[in-house]
């Protein structure tokens, strides 16, 4: 009989165990982008990418053509990584591209949570590249997009089914927090999720605000 214990499960995400890509997050991408609203999008990105920097978490930055076709990313990024090298590419798979490879390495982790455009062209590619030379991938599917909802619905099924994990946003965010009691990151996933986390943003603002409450006590 198995005896249970207080501890996380190892297929939960944590804040050093992964590198977050983000893939093609370009303006002309977006422009044919359907199946999710462009500003819900552009909340999302923005959501997890201040997570990401906030937690400390190794990011890798991806466009395709961006000087001859597809235009720059959108505005969030560079705003919330000031500086930081954005790998340019020819090809649709990233994975094909040796220096975004060569960051891959350099950054060493096995795990990779990704994201971009287009779910079944740039998310597919280096997700199944990924998968088939051991690596672990979670894909954030509200900070993707598709001209379509077949498409993004059958290239979730189909990196689901080579054994990618689908998650959100926000699961993102409070899978990095998971505790409460982490006091010195709980301003800092609160703030996130009252700016970006919808609802349940408004709910914390007036928690707060009419009683000066706290998740979990703390």
């Amino acid at each position: 009989m198995n005896k249970a214990t207080a501890v996380p499960g190892n297929a939960l995400l944590s804040p050093t165990d992964h590198a977050l890509v983000l893939i093609d997050h370009q303006s002309q991408m977006a422009f044919a982008t359907h199946t999710i609203d462009i500003s819900a999008l552009r909340n999302n990105v923005a959501l997890i990418s201040k997570g990401a920097k906030g937690f400390k978490v190794p990011v890798v930055l991806t466009t395709v053509a961006e000087k001859s076709f597809s235009g720059p990313l959108f505005p969030e990024l560079p705003a919330i990584f000031p500086g930081q090298p954005v790998f340019d590419r020819t090809s649709m798979n990233a994975w094909e591209d040796q220096g975004v490879i060569d960051e891959i390495n350099r950054i060493g982790k096995q795990r990779l949570v990704v994201a971009g455009l287009w779910t079944s062209v740039c998310i597919v590619g280096p997700t199944l590249s990924a998968i088939e030379q051991g690596f672990e991938i979670h894909v954030i599917t509200d900070a993707c997009g598709d001209v379509s909802d077949e498409a993004h619905e059958r290239a979730i099924t189909r990196m689901v089914q080579a054994g990618a994990v689908p998650i959100t946003s926000v699961q993102y965010l409070l899978e990095l927090q998971r505790d409460w009691a982490r006091g010195e990151t709980y301003d800092l996933t609160t703030g996130i999720a009252r700016e970006h986390a919808g609802g349940y943003g408004v709910g914390i603002q007036y928690a707060k605000t009419m009683f000066g409450a706290q998740e979990g006590g703390h």
